[in-house]
C-alpha cells in the first residue's frame, strides 16, 4: 500500500472539505438575492423623448439609466439593478423594498440637469446649453477640463457677472456633480469647468451636460411586485428542495458506486461551493431561475459523473487491471461529456444573446455551472481517484461496483 499517496488524498479532502464548510456561511449570506426570493417589485420601462422631433439616443438611455439607479441609491434601496434594454427600453429591479409607490413614483418623474448659485437658486437647467457642444480637453498642466457653450449669451452673462468669484454647481436631480467656481465674466457663450477631475469623469459631466436634461419620459410597460413573505417562502422551500435532492443524489452515487461514489460526492460538493463563489466575485444576483440552472448544473454533473464510471466498470469487466480501467473508461467518457458540455453552452450563449432577465440570468448561470463541473467532476475526479487507485487500498473490483463473477478472462 502507498502511504504516500493515501495521505495525500485525505489531505486534499480534508482540505476541501474544511474550507468548504469554514466559509460556506459567510458566502450563503453575502451572495445577492433577487426580488423573487427578497421580495421588492421590478419594471421595465419603455422611454420615449419629450420634445417632438427628436429621438431615444444609446447615450440618453444610459445615462436615464444611471440616472434611475442613483435615484434609487438615494431612496435607500440596496443594491437596486438597473439594465438597458434594446434601443428603449430600461429594466429596474429592486429588492426588499417597502415603500414601493413611492419609489416608483421617483423613478418616473423626468431626470433634470440644473446649474445653482450658492443660495440654491436654479440659475439655468440643462436645455440653456448648446446641444453636443460639451467637449472634453486638457489644459497646460495636463489636467482635464470641459468646454461649454450655451445658447442664451446675454443670460450667461449676467450670472456669471453676479456670481463673480462664486460657487456655480452642477445637479442632476439633488445630486451635486460638480461646484466650479466663477472666475470671469463670460460675454461670449462660452466657458471651461476646471476642477481635480479624472478623465472618466470629466468624460461623464461632458456627457451630462450634452444631454442636457435627459428629456426622456419613461412608461411602465410590465411590472411585477413579490412581497417579502412570498419571497422568503419559495427561498426556504427551494433549499429545503435542493438539500433533499443533494443528499438523494449523494447517496445513489455512492450506494451504487462505492468508492467513486464517495470521490464523485466529494466532487459535487465542491462543484456546489465554487459555483456559489464564483457568483459572490462576480456580484451576481441569484434568482429562481438561477437555483433552477444551479440545480440542473448539478444534475448534469451527476450525469457525467455516471456516464464516466459506468464506462471504467465495463473495462474492469472486460477483465484489465484497475489503473488500466481508469485510464481508458476515463478517455473514451471525456470526448461524450465535452459533446454534452459543448451544445449546452451553445444553446445557453444563443439564450443569453436573444434573451432578457430572468432567461438570462438562466443561461449565465448554466454557463458558469458547465465550466466549473468541468473542472471538479471530471479533472478534480480524476486526480482524486487515480491516488486512491495508486495507493492500492482498494484492489477489489467490488470497490468499483463490479462483482467478481462478471469479470471476463482476458
Amino acid at each position: 500500500m502507498n502511504m504516500k499517496r493515501l495521505a495525500a488524498f485525505l489531505l486534499i479532502v480534508v482540505i476541501t472539505l474544511g474550507v468548504v464548510a469554514w466559509s460556506s456561511p459567510g458566502l450563503l449570506s453575502k451572495v445577492r438575492l433577487g426580488l423573487d426570493l427578497k421580495g421588492g417589485f421590478e419594471i421595465l420601462y419603455v422611454a420615449e423623448p419629450i420634445d417632438e422631433g427628436k429621438a431615444v439616443t444609446r447615450d440618453s438611455l444610459v445615462q436615464t439609466a444611471q440616472s434611475l439607479a442613483k435615484r434609487a441609491d438615494a431612496s435607500g434601496v440596496a443594491e437596486p439593478e438597473v439594465t438597458t434594454e434594446g434601443t428603449d427600453r430600461i429594466r429596474v429591479k429592486l429588492a426588499g423594498v417597502e415603500n414601493q409607490e413611492e419609489v416608483r413614483a421617483l423613478l418616473r418623474k423626468p431626470a433634470e440637469l440644473t446649474f445653482r448659485g450658492p443660495d440654491g437658486k436654479k440659475e439655468m437647467v440643462g436645455s440653456d446649453f448648446v446641444e453636443g457642444a460639451a467637449e472634453v480637453g486638457f489644459n497646460q498642466t495636463n489636467q482635464p477640463i470641459i468646454s461649454i457653450e450655451v445658447k442664451d449669451k446675454a443670460k450667461f452673462a449676467e450670472i456669471t457677472q453676479r456670481l463673480l468669484g462664486q460657487p456655480l454647481a452642477i445637479y442632476l436631480d439633488e445630486t451635486q456633480l460638480s461646484a466650479p467656481v466663477v472666475q470671469q465674466v463670460l460675454t461670449d457663450g462660452k466657458a471651461t469647468i476646471t476642477g481635480s477631475y479624472t478623465y472618466e469623469e470629466a468624460k461623464e459631466l461632458k456627457d451630462i451636460i450634452n444631454l442636457g436634461a435627459l428629456p426622456l419620459k419613461l412608461t411602465e410597460k410590465y411590472t411585477q411586485s413579490v412581497g417579502a413573505t412570498l419571497g422568503q417562502q419559495s427561498l426556504e422551500q427551494t433549499i429545503k428542495a435542493g438539500i433533499i435532492g443533494s443528499l438523494l443524489i449523494l447517496l445513489f452515487m455512492v450506494v451504487f458506486y462505492r468508492v467513486p461514489g464517495i470521490v464523485a460526492a466529494i466532487t459535487l460538493i465542491t462543484y456546489t461551493w465554487l459555483v456559489l463563489l464564483v457568483f459572490y466575485w462576480m456580484n451576481a444576483t441569484l434568482t429562481l431561475p438561477g437555483i433552477a440552472a444551479l440545480i440542473l448544473g448539478i444534475g448534469m454533473a451527476v450525469d457525467a459523473n455516471i456516464i464516466k464510471f459506468e464506462r471504467v466498470k465495463e473495462e474492469i469487466r472486460s477483465g484489465k487491471s484497475l489503473l488500466s480501467s481508469l485510464k481508458s473508461g476515463h478517455k473514451h467518457s471525456f470526448r461524450t461529456i465535452m459533446d454534452a458540455n459543448i451544445t449546452n453552452i451553445i444553446s445557453c450563449g444563443v439564450l443569453y444573446y436573444i434573451g432578457n432577465g430572468a432567461i438570462r440570468g438562466f443561461a449565465l448561470t448554466m454557463i458558469v455551472s458547465i465550466l466549473i463541473s468541468m473542472l471538479t467532476n471530471v479533472l478534480f475526479s480524476r486526480f482524486l481517484i487515480t491516488l486512491l487507485v495508486r495507493s492500492n487500498l482498494f484492489k477489489k473490483p467490488v470497490y468499483f461496483g463490479v462483482k467478481e463473477a462478471d469479470i471476463r478472462e482476458l
